[in-house]
């Protein structure tokens, strides 16, 4: 079967033995807008904040983050299929800062899976994953630390963070956000954070 990405360029491309090559690509918000709207539109996602939007939309939001130097979006695929969507901000230009102090190297993370294939989840899938991920923003970016910021209430991401490694840290409330255009409801968050150290020592 062909891989209707290859011909993208890649930010981070890394070959994991037994699970296949992994590409990190720029999000072209108009190409990979029916990827993300059949993701954000499923009700585990409700936490995105997008189930309600139109592909139209959806792609709207991305191109808006396109022309942001402090927040990326990223398509992440292995073996030529779409499996996550990446999104990285600086912590310092996000409403996250008002509730925690910001470091020096300090990166924001938001990460949506893909649903799981007809055979369901594999062990060890979302771990593999996120390490490849993990070296693209620690190692390839040069930062010091992660921050993710998932909704108290999607109990599935915040168990799975802290399985991944990440500490907990405070449980926060982010303010909303109403500009023309972006609109973020007030949201009640478990920050966790993951050190480059831990991750990759020495």
């Amino acid at each position: 079967m062909s891989d209707p990405y290859s011909s993208r360029t890649a930010v981070h491309e890394q070959v994991v033995g037994g699970f296949g090559t992994v590409r990190v690509l720029p999000l072209d918000p108009g190409a990979d807008a029916a990827v993300i709207h059949r993701w954000v539109g499923e009700e585990r996602a409700v936490f995105w904040g997008m189930t309600e939007l139109t592909e139209q939309q959806v792609a709207a939001v991305y191109a808006h983050m396109a022309a942001l130097d402090t927040h990326h979006a990223h398509l992440v695929v292995r073996d030529g299929e779409p499996v996550a969507l990446l999104q990285t901000y600086e912590p310092e230009a996000d409403r996250v800062s008002e509730c925690y102090d910001v470091r020096p190297g300090d990166i924001g993370v938001h990460l949506l899976l893909a649903p799981a294939g007809p055979g369901g989840g594999q062990r060890g899938w979302t771990a593999r994953l996120v390490a490849v991920i993990a070296a693209y923003v620690l190692l390839g970016l040069d930062r010091r630390r992660v921050v993710v910021d998932p909704d108290v209430r999607n109990e599935k991401a915040v168990a799975r963070f802290l399985g991944l490694g990440f500490a907990p840290g405070p449980v926060v409330v982010l303010p909303e956000i109403d500009l023309p255009d972006v609109y973020l409801p007030e949201k009640k968050a478990q920050l966790a954070f993951l050190d480059r150290e831990l991750m990759f020592p020495g």
